[in-house]
């Protein structure tokens, strides 16, 4: 029998014990987030579930207790389901909403770069999360400011990367978990292997045969390895846009945009221009709702650090970011919103 997820974290969390428990269960079924497309329907095997949970827990020196703060019909949220109940917890269920209330020191829980933003603002909720033993936080960036505001407010972070074909996230602050194989293509793509694969997409075997190649997974994101052979991941390979005949790394720039006091949360994407071929549009929210940001602040914010042939050429502000149930940024619609249509 094929497990579906149906984002009832209480109902899910008594058929993922279920599936734990049967003797020999089919594989569960979960799909991905469709930030940038149609959601594909990922299968995954009880073994490469477990070996997800056994791997991560040896990296983090524990396990015990987690709080579901995710969405549990996604693959982020079935593994803290899965990790706490292997661990012999039934996971607390905040809802995403708030931390404080459902902390267990010593405790274990996952979130979304956006919802330790959230927290972090809140004094209550950031001395709750600093009992925790660790707060992994995956789905997205991790930029360098928000790791120091968390790591002054005494949290235990671990930066995660992965995604539902690998069984969530299978790289720890740049590093592979035990078992899992870690390269680059030649074009900078990065590739995964290991026993956290997928099975395929459900009824795709083309898709499946498009991103499986003897044996590894190639992903979407572009990245390099640092000297200690730590990940260090670019960007999406589509986000590579082209304008007056300049590559400019998309997700570079929006991380550099996230720096800026006055933001916080930025995404670039490149429209077609007649002039530029493409032009960058930054979407920003401010800190400030009613604060505004002129074009050249954001130009010359973006060329302190990097060329200043990656300066968007147009801002669009925004009270908030889109989201899509998993908390990453829907970037169809943050498209929409810089005027490239839906």
């Amino acid at each position: 029998m094929t497990l579906r997820l149906t984002g009832d974290a209480e109902r899910d969390l008594d058929a993922v014990a279920a599936w734990l428990g049967a003797d020999d269960p089919g594989p569960v079924v979960v799909a991905t987030s469709g930030s940038s497309g149609t959601p594909k329907q990922v299968v995954l095997s009880r073994d490469a579930v477990l070996a997800s949970a056994r791997a991560s827990a040896a990296r983090l020196g524990g396990s015990g207790p987690w709080l579901l703060a995710l969405p549990s019909s996604y693959v982020a949220g079935l593994n803290v389901i899965v990790r706490s109940l292997v661990a012999g917890h039934r996971p607390v269920v905040t809802g995403g909403r708030s931390a404080h209330d459902g902390v267990i020191a010593g405790g274990f829980m996952s979130a979304v770069p956006t919802q330790l933003h959230r927290w972090l603002a809140d004094p209550a909720e950031a001395a709750a999360l600093a009992c925790l033993h660790t707060l992994l936080v995956g789905g997205g960036p991790v930029d360098p400011s928000l790791r120091d505001r968390a790591t002054e407010a005494g949290l235990h972070l671990v930066a995660t990367y992965g995604m539902a074909e690998t069984c969530g996230g299978c790289v720890y602050d740049g590093l592979p978990l035990d078992g899992v194989g870690l390269a680059l293509a030649p074009d900078g793509r990065v590739r995964l292997n290991g026993p956290t694969l997928f099975e395929g997409y459900l009824d795709d075997p083309d898709a499946t045969a498009q991103v499986m190649v003897d044996g590894w997974f190639h992903t979407s994101d572009a990245g390099r390895l640092d000297d200690d052979g730590r990940l260090r991941v670019l960007g999406r390979v589509d986000d590579v846009v082209v304008s007056g005949g300049v590559n400019v790394p998309a997700a570079a720039v929006a991380a550099r945009l996230r720096e800026h006091p006055r933001v916080s949360a930025a995404e670039v994407v490149g429209l077609s221009d007649r002039e530029w071929g493409s032009r960058l549009v930054a979407v920003l929210a401010l800190v400030e709702q009613e604060d505004t940001l002129p074009l050249v602040e954001v130009r010359d914010w973006v060329a302190q650090r990097h060329p200043r042939a990656w300066a968007p050429r147009d801002v669009v502000v925004v009270p908030t970011l889109p989201m899509l149930a998993n908390g990453k940024v829907d970037r169809l619609a943050v498209r929409a919103l810089a005027g490239g249509g839906s």
